[in-house]
């Protein structure tokens, strides 16, 4: 990830003049007729975005960024995993960016979805990258996705997050003592991912 690069308010947002690679930006001639089984092309410039990624982008608190993405293409470890296939990932300041690809199922390589979370918290607290918000906010996420149909208002409890995240369409905040998210637009209060699952923002 570039050194606070999420955007212009840094908070994992891209500017207005962000590019999106699509299929059609995206080279093809290495992706014909290669087997799951093969590791994937390490060239960024040949992978289109799913509209996943691209939502991605675009979300506060998602520490998920073009630059990011291709550095770790680049010189990320590759590991393969059973569930969704090859990933590439790199951790900087304490904070690991996982890519995950596919170049065999499509006529070009694609990144399928992108995520970051906390490799080394005393790392992540002591860097110039991260502020506390945005390590509050990563370690929060990933809680609410490892527990996504759990109450976890033990695990929000001690966070402070007052600036506000992205999690199916609310943006959501806490503060130290709450069990609960709050979200800033229709004040809904959340105390794990399945209820904002269920619950569209009325705002």
């Amino acid at each position: 990830m570039a050194s606070r690069d999420h955007g212009p308010d840094g908070r994992g947002a891209p500017g207005p003049d962000t590019k999106h690679r699509t299929a059609e930006q995206a080279a093809v001639p290495e992706a014909t007729r290669r087997r799951p089984e093969d590791p994937p092309i390490r060239n960024p410039g040949q992978y289109s975005l799913t509209d996943h990624v691209r939502q991605r982008l675009a979300q506060g608190g998602r520490y998920v960024t073009l630059d990011g993405i291709d550095a770790a293409i680049r010189g990320g470890q590759l590991r393969w995993n059973s569930s969704d296939g090859w990933r590439f990932a790199r951790v900087e300041e304490g904070v690991r960016l996982v890519v995950v690809v596919c170049d065999t199922d499509t006529t070009s390589p694609v990144v399928v979805t992108a995520w970051t979370e906390v490799a080394d918290i005393g790392a992540a607290q002591r860097s110039e990258q991260w502020d506390r918000t945005d390590v509050e906010t990563i370690r929060l996420r990933s809680t609410l996705s490892e527990r996504s149909d759990e109450h976890v208002p033990e695990h929000i409890r001690p966070r402070d997050v007052p600036r506000p995240f992205y999690v199916r369409g609310h943006e959501l905040v806490t503060e130290p003592g709450d069990g609960h998210l709050r979200c800033v637009d229709c004040h809904g209060r959340f105390r794990s991912k399945g209820e904002l699952d269920r619950a569209d923002c009325s705002h």
